[in-house]
């Protein structure tokens, strides 16, 4: 189970084949590594489900493989088309995603890809920016020049890229942890890194062009693949409000909104959170959570309920046709 996402399995992955299961969305969110937060936002689930194989269909018929099969409204996977309610259930294939030993913060890949085979899960986030927005973690890693702009500072507000910038995180880390190229490639396993970022970048020029035809600015996002007797198939879910950012006249739809709100609004629970992720890592610690001594608190239903707006009214211009979402 993830923390917004159930996870089902129909027909287990083997060491050939890959096997057969589903995503449950629920109504759950996520900041800052938490994991479940207090509260649920209604209708969040079927809006990222609607958004997630609209967006996964649109890779199919690109050519791109993906791990998705189809939504599920009456124990049958279809195409989101043929579908008259709000889909909460994706149909996916399943890889194998084998245990990653650790001793601290010491993570043993060697031993992941020998238990994987040719059929895992990558072990990585590929990570695309078109933009940086406010709260984009690049900002902390690296000056503006460093990314072809012309300017000493970053600005207050978001500032587009000339070009897309691919970066790889870490995957089932307890925290994220951005990686070199060279890094990257030493974890990836059978899977390459130079392929890795091809597909992010027809995944990224893809979802941008389907948010512009929309009136919406795709600012960044990322991909995780299934590795596969030789192929890569993009996995999880892919151009939503929860794995991407978008804006529409300089206002973000994203999961970022209620993000810099626990950042404006309970700013003691959000440095607890990163000096508990810092004091981990100096004393080589693997999950930061339990040196959190504070809870997050409950949104107002004021946020909740502009969330809830956002999450449906906000995925209705990128999909052709969707269900009605929060009828």
């Amino acid at each position: 189970m993830t923390s917004v996402k159930e996870f089902r399995v129909a027909e287990p992955a083997t060491p050939e084949q890959l096997g057969r299961g589903a995503f449950i969305f629920t109504d759950d969110y996520s900041v800052f590594d938490w994991g479940k937060m207090p509260d649920a936002i209604p209708d969040k689930g079927a809006a990222l489900c609607a958004m997630g194989a609209a967006n996964f269909e649109l890779l199919e018929a690109a050519g791109i493989d993906t791990h998705y099969r189809g939504v599920v409204t009456d124990d049958e996977p279809k195409p989101l088309a043929d579908t008259t309610t709000p889909p909460r259930e994706m149909a996916i294939a399943l890889t194998r995603v084998p245990d990653l030993p650790h001793e601290g913060r010491d993570y043993d890949y060697d031993a992941f890809h020998a238990a994987g085979g040719d059929n895992y899960l990558v072990p990585l986030e590929v990570v695309f920016r078109n933009a940086v927005p406010v709260g984009s973690s690049l900002r902390s890693r690296g000056t503006p020049a460093e990314y072809g702009l012309d300017r000493d500072e970053w600005p207050d507000g978001p500032v587009d890229l000339p070009e897309p910038v691919v970066e790889f995180s870490t995957k089932f880390e307890s925290s994220d942890r951005y990686l070199s190229r060279a890094e990257a490639d030493r974890i990836t396993g059978a899977a390459k890194v130079d392929e890795l970022e091809a597909l992010a970048r027809e995944v990224n020029d893809l979802v941008t062009e389907r948010a512009a035809a929309a009136g919406l600015v795709h600012e960044d996002g990322k991909i995780e693949c299934c590795y596969h007797d030789g192929d890569l198939l993009v996995a999880d879910v892919v151009g939503t409000f929860d794995e991407n950012r978008f804006s529409y006249d300089g206002q973000q739809l994203s999961k970022e909104v209620v993000r810099q709100y626990h950042k404006r609004e309970q700013p003691a629970w959000v440095a607890a959170v990163s000096e508990a992720k810092d004091r981990a890592e100096r004393e080589n610690v693997a999950d930061w959570r339990e040196l959190c001594d504070q809870q997050p608190d409950s949104l107002p239903d004021s946020v909740i309920d502009a969330a809830r707006d956002m999450y449906t009214a906000g995925a209705k211009p990128l999909l052709d046709r969707t269900p009605k979402l929060g009828q």
